[in-house]
């Protein structure tokens, strides 16, 4: 028995926890920007290329109840066409060439490009890989890039602070 309850253990250490004042100042001020800069609320798409998903789960923090970034504006679109940010994880695979600049071509303007994570930015630790082209600047040209494997929610709250911020 001693062995089973063993093995059901936990491996990793628990995540820190984000300051709250941080937080709560980083994303008062991305919504403040947004509605300044588009007149409204951020809508993401995002799209994972293929990788690890470890950085897909850091932007799914964003939305946790810790962070519940929803509230001040920022909001995940399921169409492109309703975007105003094309957000990219993993490394850009053969298989998605095509996808994400179908994608992107259905992005509004303005929008932006924003590449998340080391292999989104230069493919990481699949790059060499016989099934990835690199990073996303293979097939588009990101207008950010947040590098980190993976990026923390508030490295990526930052790094679309300053996408908005740098376009004025």
């Amino acid at each position: 028995m001693r062995l089973i309850r063993n093995a059901l253990r936990p491996l990793s250490n628990p995540a820190p926890e984000p300051d709250a004042r941080d937080v709560e100042e980083l994303a008062t001020r991305l919504n403040a920007v947004a509605r300044a800069r588009l007149g409204r609320a951020l809508a993401i798409r995002h799209v994972g290329a293929g990788g690890c998903n470890g950085c897909e789960l850091e932007l799914l923090a964003t939305r946790n109840l810790v962070l519940a970034l929803q509230r001040f504006g920022l909001e995940f679109a399921d169409n492109p066409r309703h975007a105003d940010i094309l957000l990219v994880t993993g490394p850009l695979t053969r298989n998605m060439v095509e996808a994400l600049a179908r994608t992107r071509a259905l992005l509004p303007e303005p929008s932006f490009i924003m590449a998340v994570g080391d292999c989104a930015v230069d493919g990481g630790v699949f790059k060499g890989s016989y099934a990835v082209e690199g990073g996303v600047q293979q097939a588009l040209a990101p207008d950010l890039a947040v590098p980190g494997c993976p990026p923390s929610p508030t490295q990526i709250l930052s790094g679309l602070l300053t996408l908005l911020a740098v376009q004025d």
